[in-house]
């Protein structure tokens, strides 16, 4: 019997994070900044650095701010020059989503940004998770050439929804790919993998670190915005790879 390919993909949140998470292995990397906030859109100087220095595989995150996903005409050009210049970067695909005020995903400019972006990739984020009919958005998004979706099954958590993540994968039948992601774990992604065949996984492995700054302000000591870290340790991500064995 074929062992099943696995793919990784780590969302990091600037430079640091993201060579980590290619030392350890990753597959794919969803370039963010600001992750507390869920992930928005990274700088062009960050996407054109990632480029530079790593050959794996680069699905920036398309989202001009923290939030719903409802987004104004002016976000929308913001989010279509984005996609351009991620394009013009030599990127390999894009991660974005938006909804309707019904909870309907927003097919006509989520379509607007596939047809921008082709021919790279594009990945359908969490907003996902809260749309009204996951599997009326599925079948959607498969029409409009959507490449993969992003989902923890419309739980804040994928562990929590394994059947719903099943179902969509089942019907999915390969014309699109499911790819857990939210509260996805080293402990628990053989028992995701087992339970609803898929074959790609998305995690952060977030954690901080302490500054390197020698000269710490007393006023300012105890702030984690001043003199904390975003950090992935590569051996995380190796053991998270592992732990599908």
């Amino acid at each position: 019997m074929e062992e099943k390919k696995y793919i990784i993909e780590i969302a990091t949140s600037d430079f640091l994070t993201t060579k980590s998470a290619v030392d350890g292995g990753a597959d794919r990397i969803e370039l963010c900044a600001n992750l507390a906030e869920g992930g928005t859109t990274p700088s062009y100087g960050h996407i054109l650095q990632c480029r530079k220095a790593f050959e794996v595989l680069l699905y920036p995150i398309i989202r001009p701010r923290g939030g719903d996903f409802l987004f104004s005409d002016e976000e929308f050009v913001i989010m279509l020059q984005d996609v351009k210049l991620c394009k013009q970067s030599g990127c390999d695909g894009v991660v974005t989503g938006l909804l309707n005020t019904d909870g309907s995903v927003d097919i006509k400019r989520t379509s607007q940004l596939i047809d921008a972006a082709y021919p790279l990739g594009v990945t359908f984020h969490r907003a996902f998770d809260r749309c009204r009919d996951p599997f009326e958005a599925m079948e959607q998004l498969i029409r409009i050439g959507c490449e993969r979706i992003l989902t923890s099954g419309q739980k804040p958590s994928a562990p929590d929804a394994v059947d719903v993540i099943a179902e969509l994968n089942k019907i999915a039948d390969e014309r699109i790919i499911i790819m857990p992601g939210s509260g996805v774990r080293k402990e628990n992604i053989k028992m995701i993998a087992d339970k609803t065949g898929c074959t790609e996984f998305h995690t952060s492995l977030r954690g901080k670190t302490r500054s390197s700054m020698e000269f710490v302000h007393p006023a300012f000591a105890a702030s984690e915005e001043s003199y904390v870290n975003n950090y992935i340790d590569a051996d995380d991500v190796r053991e998270f790879r592992n732990a599908l064995k």
